[in-house]
């Protein structure tokens, strides 16, 4: 099949081909007047570095996928250095879950002592002769119950 063809199969762009193809993720075989040829080979790599960068992989990681079925074998994953590159990602997603945690953390701290200062505020607010409540923001002279506009 025709790069063409191949693309809209595999519903990417030449573009993307091409960029794959130069990478050495795609192999460059052409015709004899000089055009891409492509086979369903070529697609089952395709698909298979698709779903690996829908996963969040790095095209770079791709790669030892990619040579698993270059290789003959009947999946991407089925060899050593796929199977590594699984347990990096895995390390990189655990810290980025762990990162994402302590800010969560943090987040709902902070949200917690804004409520508390805002639930104490309007407590005062609601004492006779309090303090009507202000912003954070508002600057003093501009709060709700001031004389100056």
């Amino acid at each position: 099949m025709r790069i063409g063809e191949l693309a809209q199969q595999a519903g990417i762009t030449t573009r993307t081909l091409r960029h794959y193809e130069s990478l050495g993720l795609l192999p460059a075989r052409r015709t004899g007047n000089g055009y891409r040829t492509y086979d369903e080979e070529d697609l089952r790599l395709l698909r298979q570095i698709r779903t690996l960068a829908d996963f969040g992989f790095g095209l770079e990681e791709t790669r030892p996928f990619v040579e698993c079925l270059r290789a003959g074998h009947p999946a991407g994953d089925s060899c050593p250095a796929s199977l590594e590159v699984y347990r990096r990602k895995l390390a990189e997603l655990d810290h980025c879950i762990e990162d994402l945690q302590r800010v969560r953390a943090e987040v709902g701290a902070q949200l917690a002592r804004a409520e508390l200062a805002r639930a104490a505020l309007q407590a005062e607010a609601d004492i006779p002769g309090g303090p009507p409540p202000r912003c954070a923001f508002t600057p003093p002279d501009t709060a709700p119950g001031s004389s100056k506009p």
